[in-house]
């Protein structure tokens, strides 16, 4: 039996018009929340300079076909996913799936909006491929074990990402299973992602996740073109599953495909951090808004979580409470915490308070520990929340963050994020994109869609 050939049978065959409406309607939420946050991170996350100056001198911005947004020109295709995937993924913002601990859109998205407007795809198919992509990534992330794939230091939305991407862009494209085959196979050779960029805050977590955007509608292309990829490559010896993981179970990766939704397990994020933290910044907000509290008035606050949560924002603790760069802010339980308290929100732009000493010393009052109280659910990212202030202790268990599905924003609040987003560095222009993605089921040929 092979998983690898099941998924392609699914990712090539599946009848798109089979989708449910609801689904399709999710897809497109999701993907008009990845595109606020890449408008925003066009013109104000500190990597994107670097990324597009290596574009320019590398000569990749031929063709220009395709859209990316917050950008005044367009890119060839390769490109565009590459930076659309990028910026989605700079602010730490875009949506995430909890069983499988990552964010699906930003490999997905931009790798099918390339390949929809090269190849004239309508609206509906676009979203439809959307659909398939997040489908696969997802099922990959949680087949890997997202707790031993952390613990090889991979970063799953770049590994898992990639052959989503790959379905995606795949399925515009028009591939036969045999050559959806072909393109896991390339994807499997260029499936990467290091966590590794926790060290120092590093731009390699942005950029990955925009390269497996690319390199999934590479993928996609070679094996549209004939190219023949290996066999067997999400599950065969040395595939994606044994090679990426040391608790992989390929069965996960096909479970209820066509019949059970991952895409509606999707949750979007209130806060541009890394999701570990939400649960954790939901009640700290809820008591400091109870207990009218200030940063004097707290003696300690102790922080519990899952162990992957651990992994990213809580260990090394020193390091965690001196946050000095944005990338060191995203993954900072202690810092999170600090601003919740001090500014009583979290948003893009209450980053000014790296290296600020209110910051620095509520931070030295944050502990992070493991709490298995937590393990053995179907998602990880609950918290406990225990805060000590004016002598009292306080303490409250946080499910879910808010934003997943038994919680997800109406069109409305999806509108209201889109907008505090896009509106600094759209000039009055964002009303007018927002219209146009809500309108994408109606169109006929995204090739001039956007322009």
């Amino acid at each position: 039996m092979s998983y690898t050939n099941d998924i392609a049978s699914f990712a090539a065959t599946f009848d798109l018009s089979d989708i449910p409406d609801h689904v399709s309607g999710r897809a497109l939420a999701l993907a008009t929340d990845l595109i606020g946050s890449a408008i925003r991170a066009a013109k104000e996350s500190e990597s994107t300079p670097a990324v597009l100056a290596m574009i320019q001198r590398l000569g990749l911005t031929g063709g220009a076909d395709c859209t990316v947004f917050g950008m005044d020109r367009r890119y060839g295709p390769a490109a565009a996913a590459l930076l659309n995937g990028a910026l989605g993924h700079s602010l730490d913002f875009d949506d995430t799936h909890a069983e499988s601990s990552l964010h699906p859109s930003a490999p997905v998205v931009p790798a099918a909006l390339a390949a929809a407007e090269i190849t004239g795809a309508t609206g509906k198919e676009l979203l439809g491929a959307i659909v398939l992509g997040l489908e696969i990534t997802c099922r990959l992330g949680v087949a890997l074990d997202p707790a031993a794939h952390y613990a090889r230091g991979f970063h799953p939305t770049a590994t898992a990402g990639v052959f989503g991407a790959a379905v995606a862009a795949g399925r515009l494209l028009k591939l036969e299973t045999h050559q959806m085959i072909s393109a896991f196979g390339t994807a499997a050779s260029q499936a990467a992602g290091s966590l590794q960029f926790l060290v120092n805050g590093a731009w390699n977590k942005r950029y990955q996740v925009g390269e497996a955007s690319m390199k999934g509608l590479i993928a996609a292309t070679l094996a549209a073109e004939g190219f023949e990829g290996a066999i067997d490559a999400i599950d065969g010896k040395h595939g994606f599953l044994s090679a990426y993981s040391d608790g992989a179970d390929p069965h996960r990766a096909a479970a209820g495909l066509g019949q059970i939704w991952e895409t509606m397990r999707i949750g979007v994020k209130p806060y541009p951090a890394c999701r570990y933290t939400h649960a954790a910044v939901d009640g700290l907000l809820a008591l400091r808004r109870q207990l009218d509290l200030t940063p004097a008035d707290i003696e300690s606050i102790t922080i519990g979580l899952h162990r992957n949560g651990i992994v990213l924002v809580g260990d090394p603790m020193g390091e965690k409470r001196r946050v000095r760069a944005i990338v060191d802010g995203q993954f900072s339980m202690p810092f999170a915490a600090a601003v919740a308290i001090i500014r009583g929100r979290f948003g893009w732009d209450d980053y000014d308070l790296i290296g600020a000493e209110v910051a620095d010393d509520l931070s030295d009052r944050v502990t992070v520990v493991r709490d298995e109280l937590l393990e053995g659910h179907s998602h990880p990212f609950g918290a406990i929340v225990k805060l000590r202030a004016r002598g009292e202790l306080h303490r409250m268990l946080i499910a879910d963050p808010s934003g997943e599905p038994a919680s997800f924003p109406d069109d409305d609040a999806i509108a209201t994020k889109f907008h505090i987003l896009a509106s600094p560095v759209m000039n009055g222009e964002e009303g007018a994109l927002l219209l146009k993605i809500r309108s994408l089921p109606e169109a006929d040929n995204m090739r001039n869609w956007f322009k």
